[in-house]
């Protein structure tokens, strides 16, 4: 057996619907691997892939399999399904450690309701996930509460903060001058 240490572990994330269309999908390469991999250049041969994973692990009980020479790891919720794709030679705790991390993301992002329609409303938020998840293939993050940490909606409305600067200089001064006031009267009184 080889041992290929490489930061590059992840080849694919995927999320498909419970037809097997997808939801989501980014293929990674690292920058030493060769592209002789025909998944890595044509969408075609992605879709037939996706199908052909999805026909084989669609209502399973197994949250791990080894397909076409890769590392599968997925979790099946309602109506979606997300897999981790990594080489035959990675290490799947590691793989289904990252799965752990973008499930639980995705149950805070999405409010514990992990659908098709909760994931298409909310497709931005699952896509920063996923990237501040892995980038390039490289793990970057698999803690959950991280993860939805550093993915936050934007506000809906602009908050308006309204100072009355009239009022808020007036009684600064007014507050200075009395402690000034103060400081010197007593000051007077000490004899200096």
């Amino acid at each position: 057996m080889s041992f290929n240490t490489s930061l590059y572990t992840i080849e694919a994330v995927i999320i498909l619907d419970n037809l097997g269309n997808r939801l989501f999908a980014k293929y990674y390469k690292g920058p030493h691997q060769e592209t002789t991999d025909k998944l890595l250049l044509n969408l075609d041969e992605q879709k037939k892939f996706e199908s052909s994973l999805f026909a084989k692990t669609f209502k399973q009980k197994a949250d791990i399999i080894l397909f076409e020479n890769r590392v599968v790891v997925y979790k099946e919720y309602s109506d979606a399904i997300v897999y981790v794709i990594g080489d035959l030679n990675e290490n799947e705790s590691l793989l289904f450690n990252v799965l752990q991390g973008l499930s639980g993301a995705f149950e805070i992002i999405l409010k514990n309701q992990i659908d098709k329609k909760a994931i298409q409303e909310s497709y931005d938020m699952v896509i920063l996930a996923i990237d501040e998840t892995i980038d390039d293939g490289i793990i970057l993050e698999t803690d959950p509460g991280v993860i939805a940490s550093r993915v936050t909606k934007p506000p809906t409305e602009d908050i308006a903060i309204k100072i009355d600067l009239e009022k808020g200089l007036e009684k600064g001064l007014f507050s200075a001058f009395n402690f000034a006031k103060k400081n010197i009267s007593e000051r007077l009184q000490q004899g200096f």
